[in-house]
């Protein structure tokens, strides 16, 4: 998908069904992930990196960010309010794209690429492959750089389904408010219809590794707008 001279390439995500939330015996794990099956009927188009700056000013005339070092580093400073405006001058300049928020059962989806392990990487990750404080490491595991700052998008290793830093750099909002998960299994959720405060994934660049697990979730108030939040664009056609 092109905007001028910016670009984002994005990879089919196909239907099925997996496990979300995290084991009982899974380190570090966090009070609200309860485990649960998901099923996804449809199949969706998510952006296999978060938006970058580029793309952002493709569309939107003010680049809110910190990190403003390389135009492919993602854009931050951004709440919820901000990344739904966002879309929606998006899909005004391109009428029937319908670009959104992932659901968080999606992103998750996503994020783990087929895996069951803490992180779509396995059960450890280094800052060799993903950008996050490594002066806290996974349980047992040797500290790594602290970058102290977003890279771009791409700069580390994608997962089996070609995304990229689906893992730290930035925590990206999904479309859902936060609750606590159903025990029971779930088709195509998406969350409550209200609440106070909206979810994101994936961790950020200043996070101990603990929460870059495929089923951490973070939550806050849908207007904040804190240094380590961006977001990851969705499509259901092309």
């Amino acid at each position: 998908l092109s905007i001028g001279q910016a670009r984002q390439v994005f990879r089919w995500i196909a239907p099925g069904r997996f496990m979300m939330g995290s084991p009982i015996d899974e380190p570090q794990r966090g009070a609200s992930e309860t485990r649960h099956e998901v099923t996804l009927n449809r199949g969706f188009w998510l952006a296999d990196t978060a938006c970058t700056q580029a793309f952002w000013l493709a569309v939107w005339p003010v680049n809110p960010s910190h990190f403003q070092e390389h135009a492919l580093n993602p854009v931050e400073n951004v709440s919820w309010h901000d990344a739904k405006g966002f879309l929606g001058e998006l899909n005004r300049r391109l009428p029937g794209l319908s670009a959104r928020l992932p659901s968080e059962a999606q992103w998750e989806y996503a994020c783990r690429a087929g895996t069951s392990s803490a992180f779509s990487f396995g059960n450890v990750i280094d800052t060799n492959q993903a950008n996050f404080n490594g002066n806290f490491p996974c349980i047992g595991s040797e500290k790594g750089i602290y970058r102290q700052r977003t890279v771009p998008v791409d700069a580390l290793p994608p997962n089996a389904w070609g995304l990229y830093q689906m893992h730290g750099n930035v925590w990206e909002w999904c479309a859902d408010w936060f609750a606590d998960y159903p025990a029971a299994a779930q088709i195509d959720p998406c969350g409550p219809t209200f609440g106070k405060m909206r979810v994101l994934r994936g961790g950020t660049w200043g996070d101990p590794a603990r929460y870059l697990r495929s089923a951490t979730r973070s939550r806050i108030e849908p207007a904040y707008r804190p240094r380590s939040s961006g977001f990851r664009i969705v499509l259901d056609k092309l």
